[in-house]
């Protein structure tokens, strides 16, 4: 019932926020299934595995600009006290996954550049990383739909 009450004010800096989340979160499921089947498939590795590098380049990182411009856009509006833990949540989150994204960029475009060999040990990385990224931003978006203490 909360965002039946919320604001005029904070509907744009929301969208941004959800939007970018949501963008995120995609251009993430896009990765995981790319490198996955680039792990699977001997032939259209390199293809896929650029395509997975391209990905996180592209989509992830302006995605991820976007959720926080528009989380610190309502956080400034609200003006919302720092101990709740639901914010700490979607901090750390989006906080730590911003480092494994740069992780998982850098191993891709290393995997990319593998001509011939397929995306071995580098692959599987992304693969893991990517895929703890979903988990993680999961239990971010249960975080900030629930508000938990």
């Amino acid at each position: 019932m909360f965002a039946a009450i919320r604001a005029d004010q904070f509907d744009f800096p929301l969208f941004l926020h959800v939007a970018g989340a949501m963008l995120l979160v995609g251009a993430l499921v896009v990765v995981t299934v790319t490198m996955a089947a680039a792990l699977r498939n001997g032939e259209g590795a390199e293809v896929l595995t650029r395509l997975a590098f391209r990905t996180l380049l592209i989509g992830v990182f302006p995605a991820y600009i976007l959720m926080r411009v528009g989380a610190e856009w309502i956080l400034s509006k609200e003006k919302l006290p720092d101990d709740l833990g639901w914010l700490g949540i979607g901090y750390g989150v989006a906080d730590g996954g911003l480092l494994l994204a740069i992780i998982a960029t850098v191993l891709a475009w290393r995997a990319a550049r593998r001509s011939g060999e397929g995306p071995g040990g580098m692959g599987r990385a992304v693969f893991v990383l990517a895929a703890l990224l979903i988990v993680a931003y999961a239990v971010a978006i249960w975080a900030m739909a629930t508000k938990p203490a």
